[in-house]
């Protein structure tokens, strides 16, 4: 009696086997084993890919169906690089996605996502171009690609702006981009929505006729299910499973079918046969289905949004149960089987030389074209980009830092007799009425307008009604007593002393024009008293304060607010406008799925920061040169330093204000939450950085903080170079360029790393 085969043999033939498979493998397009993925997204919030096993042969039209939030779209990202799994492998074209050498992403993949992923100023020839330069082609070479191409997909005239096109031409152009570079594999994301029956058999055709002879290989997903009678393999996906995976007539065969869309249906309903209650309609049409041998793996347990058939291929039957069972059109995983290994992957030889290569100048081209080539199509939008800073400049620079004009001022002048006397100005030392004198003087040297009264309850009342800023009361012997106080000095008797007195009751609801007022009070108090003493022969000196304010060593004696804030005002302004630019010009390509496409195509993250700072930096060299020009030759805003450090630090400023840019347009998923992120940065950054009032004045926790805001050494090194004309050797001054340095170095490094490690 012959024994049969120890375990030992056993595994021994098993892996024979293993190694041929492996062989086989390594001529495989695109293999994925045991991935189960968890990622949410706006299409597929809740999508679960679990126990799939799929292999693409190279050289072969691999269709890719299920209804809507299966996950076709999610595996599709995951075979491209996009997404990771958080178990199991994928093995396209020699390797995993991502690894050095594999060309994924990169050229050796055509990708059309499901939106059109285009910009609509382009012409279809500058699209083309575009992607074919991505792709390391040349300029020849996308040209004769896109006569081709044309002429294939039946589109309009090449210069014909890609936004006024049809929904259907736009899709086709979209084809057109994935196809232009001529790629080993090619991923449609259902490439034929919305075009007519013979545009769609023409692009079948042409999918055939390039998989001949092992030369491309081909996964397409669309809702066109009969359609894909053509492909070589199809994989019907429900649920985040894999129902079947075989040539469409093998399937058509097997399940005794006149449709794919019946053999879809079948399975559908046989994946729900674990269910203990179903609907008399639908044990119907269970009943009546022929159950393939081996088919049912009902050791897997159904989820709840797994038991209904709708979308695309079935009508909306509920099939929900807590009790449901899941059920995989697939080898029964209860087979203990010794796992397969995917091919080794040919990692090419890496020299030092090639971690510094992190952008390529191909790539470089393209994108700094692409991205001037927008301005350029959107001139409108660009010059008001440019004026926008100008225009909030000119604002800053006629409504901020200037004398209030005008402020009402009530008087009761008790030394006339008002109404029936007015005060007019008298001249020489002995004039009768010296509170007129004051109050001509002030009136014609300060910003001050004077209203009378005859009493003080009138004059009270213009204050608390807010018509009047304060109330002026002149004593009845003021001229008298103002004179014995000179003449008598420190004898003065004390009613004299009393008598020349002004009383002011000012309203201080309002701290800057309080303080303007009483400033223009105090100053008309005492240069009226030095041209009176001058008047009488008198030294002014004997009414003068006994501290002296010489010539200032910066600035001028008497500061103005705008010279003091326009450092900060300057720089923030640039900052910001920066900030909104390359976040908005990020997120829209970003939304829009631009990005997304470019990064599949080979386009690195590095090489897309890189791009948008070259392209950016020359709109802000405009902005800041057209600011610094308004701010200070136009309006005379003071300017002591070096103009090259002057516009150096802005342009600094502006450089970080574009990193900062690219990490809110990196974290943030849509516009309004970039907007709510920009916004919610510019205060603190406005009041914490010094621009508006001196650190000085803070909290001793806040001015800690504040140090390590991106503005604020710089906007304190530039007021040191506008105001005292310090230079680079000043440690203030080159404080403020280390700061603004790091921070951008900071913030571009955030943004590599987020775009790096995001995926999706």
């Amino acid at each position: 009696m012959t024994e049969g085969p120890t375990e030992l043999e056993l595994r021994r033939r098993n892996f024979k086997a293993q190694q041929s498979t492996v062989q086989t493998r390594r001529q495989q397009a695109v293999c994925v084993r045991r991935a189960y993925k968890r990622y949410g997204t706006k299409d597929h919030p809740n999508v679960i890919l679990d126990g799939l096993n799929m292999t693409v042969p190279k050289g072969c039209i691999y269709g890719l169906l299920g209804a809507s939030g299966c996950g076709k779209t999610t595996l599709l990202n995951c075979i491209v690089g996009r997404k990771r799994l958080n178990s199991g492998e994928i093995w396209v074209l020699g390797g995993t996605p991502g690894s050095r050498g594999s060309g994924v992403p990169g050229p050796r993949i055509g990708y059309m996502p499901q939106e059109i992923a285009l910009y609509g100023e382009f012409t279809i020839r500058e699209t083309l171009t575009y992607f074919g330069w991505i792709s390391d082609m040349t300029s020849s070479q996308v040209e004769s690609k896109v006569e081709f191409l044309i002429n294939l997909l039946m589109l309009p005239d090449a210069d014909r702006p890609v936004k006024i096109l049809s929904g259907g031409q736009q899709r086709r152009v979209s084809l057109a981009a994935a196809l232009v570079h001529d790629p080993e594999l090619l991923i449609l994301d259902e490439p034929t929505v919305g075009v007519d029956p013979l545009l769609r058999q023409n692009i079948w055709n042409h999918l055939v006729e390039i998989t001949k002879h092992g030369r491309k290989t081909v996964i397409i997903t669309t809702h066109y299910i009969d359609e894909t009678r053509q492909a070589h393999l199809i994989g019907l996906m429900r649920g985040g499973y894999f129902l079947a995976e075989e040539s469409p007539e093998q399937l058509i065969t097997q399940f005794g079918a006149d449709s794919l869309e019946d053999v879809f249906l079948k399975l559908s309903v046989i994946q729900n046969m674990g269910k203990r209650r179903r609907s008399s309609i639908l044990q119907g049409v269970t009943d009546s289905i022929p159950i393939p041998a081996g088919a049912v793996n009902e050791a897997a347990v159904l989820d709840d949004e797994v038991g209904e058939i709708s979308g695309e291929f079935g009508d909306n039957i509920s099939m929900s149960s807590r009790t449901a069972r899941r059920v995989s059109i697939a080898p029964d995983a209860s087979v203990e089987t010794i796992p397969l290994e995917l091919p080794p992957e040919d990692e090419p030889e890496v020299k030092f030389t090639d971690y510094l290569k992190i952008m390529k100048w191909s790539h470089m081209h393209a994108l700094i074209w692409k991205n001037f080539l927008w301005m350029w199509r959107n001139i409108p939008v660009m010059c008001f980009i440019i004026g926008l800073p100008v225009g909030q400049t000119i604002l800053f620079c006629l409504s901020i830092g200037h004398d209030p004009k005008n402020i009402e001022v009530s008087v009761v002048n008790k030394e006339i007799n008002y109404p029936m006397e007015h005060c007019e100005y008298k001249h020489g030392c002995n004039a009768t009425y010296l509170s007129c004198n004051y109050l001509h003087f002030v009136i014609h040297n300060y910003s001050i307008s004077l209203n009378y009264y005859a009493t003080e309850d009138e004059a009270r009342k213009t204050v608390e009604q807010g018509k009047s800023w304060a109330m002026v009361v002149v004593p009845h012997n003021f001229s008298d007593s103002f004179r014995s106080r000179i003449e008598n000095g420190k004898d003065t008797e004390a009613w004299d002393v009393a008598g020349s007195v002004i009383d002011v009751f000012a309203d201080k609801s309002n701290e800057n024009i309080a303080t303007f007022l009483t400033r223009d009070l105090l100053f008309g108090i005492e240069n009226f008293a030095k041209s009176f003493l001058t008047q009488c022969g008198i030294d002014p000196k004997v009414f003068g304060r006994p501290v002296r304010f010489e010539t200032p060593i910066y600035g001028y004696g008497e500061p103005d607010f705008t010279d003091f804030a326009a450092p900060g005002v300057i720089l923030t302004i640039i900052f910001f406008m920066a900030v909104a630019l390359t976040s908005g010009a990020m997120l829209m390509e970003r939304n829009e799925g631009i990005l997304e496409r470019s990064l599949v195509n080979g386009i690195t993250g590095t090489e897309m920061l890189f791009s948008q700072v070259a392209t950016q930096f020359i709109v802000m060299v405009g902005q800041t040169a057209m600011v610094l020009i308004f701010a200070f030759p136009v309006f005379q805003l003071s300017q002591n330093g070096s103009w090259f450090l002057l516009f150096t630090l802005t342009i600094l400023s502006g450089l970080c204000g574009m990193c900062f840019g690219f990490v809110v347009a990196c974290i943030c998923e849509n516009e309004r939450s970039a907007t709510y992120m920009a916004l919610g940065s510019f205060l603190p950054i406005v009041m914490l950085c010094g621009i508006i009032w001196p650190i000085e004045a803070m909290s001793p926790y806040l001015k800690w903080a504040s140090d390590f805001l991106p503005l604020t050494q710089a906007t304190e090194s530039l007021r040191c170079i506008i105001a005292r004309g310090w230079g680079i050797t000043v440690p203030v001054v080159y404080y403020g360029f280390i700061a603004i340095t790091t921070w951008i170095f900071a913030f571009l490094t955030i943004s590599i790393l987020v775009l790096k490690f995001r995926k999706g």
